[in-house]
């Protein structure tokens, strides 16, 4: 299910809750929600908020945490790729090819992360893919370099531990991405959300405002609940991770 749909799903079942409230607010007899029981709901209604605001809070920050670290990744990535070409224009003509093969995959990655479509459940699979493939080309490719001078044997060795630094950056990339959000804990969450709702509906007046509150809460909540989603899939959606780096790398190699 898209980030989309199950942040509306989130909404209609946080606004059922506080409707539910509502409902039994004014079915119930008066002496069930003034009083004592007025009292008790009103302590429950305020630790299912603290409860919902700690949670929500933390994950959030670890959806920004995946957000966050996609970038960096992104840019470590384009700093080690820019490395790789350089070492490989050190070791002279016959790395030529393989600086063309290098300039050729990354603008195939480029395309193919970032103009990916959003509801491709394989993209973590297809990405740890290209990265295995990518790795074996580009070793293979660095063997059958013969280097003859001291020069051409240190730009080799740069560049193959570059290499492997770049299969290593795109393995993390990849496995961070892999269930990054627990979708229990999310609908623990959201339970607490319709309970906290309906106990806010038992607090208050059936009347149009408090209808028109509630639902602007609950879709306070899915927000939230989008927000955590979408940063959690940093390739997809509004809040995408940046490919300027690799995008600019890839002009300074197109320009040499």
């Amino acid at each position: 299910m898209s980030p989309e749909r199950f942040a509306l799903c989130v909404a209609l079942a946080v606004f059922v809750g506080g409707a539910v409230g509502l409902f039994l607010q004014h079915i119930l007899p008066e002496k069930f929600t003034t009083g004592g029981p007025r009292d008790m709901i009103g302590a429950v209604v305020g630790l299912l908020t603290l409860l919902s605001a700690l949670v929500l809070g933390l994950l959030i920050w670890t959806a920004y945490g995946v957000y966050g670290g996609q970038n960096m990744a992104v840019q470590t990535l384009a700093a080690k790729v820019l490395q790789l070409d350089q070492a490989l224009a050190d070791y002279g003509p016959d790395a030529t090819p393989l600086r063309t093969q290098v300039r050729e995959t990354l603008s195939k990655t480029i395309d193919e992360v970032w103009g990916a479509n959003e509801s491709d459940s394989s993209f973590v699979a297809k990405n740890f893919s290209a990265a295995v493939e990518t790795l074996r080309s580009r070793d293979k490719a660095l063997a059958e370099l013969h280097p003859s001078t001291d020069a051409e044997k240190q730009a080799l060795a740069a560049a193959t531990s570059i290499v492997d630094a770049i299969g290593q950056a795109r393995f993390q990339m990849s496995f961070a991405l892999s269930n990054p959000v627990s979708y229990p804990l999310l609908l623990m969450v959201v339970g607490w959300a319709m309970f906290l709702f309906c106990g806010y509906g038992l607090m208050s007046k059936g009347n149009p405002m408090s209808i028109a509150v509630g639902a602007v809460g609950a879709i306070a909540i899915a927000s939230a609940i989008y927000l955590i989603l979408d940063l959690s899939n940093p390739y997809s959606g509004p809040f995408r991770a940046s490919s300027a780096p690799l995008e600019q790398v890839l002009a300074i190699m197109g320009k040499e």
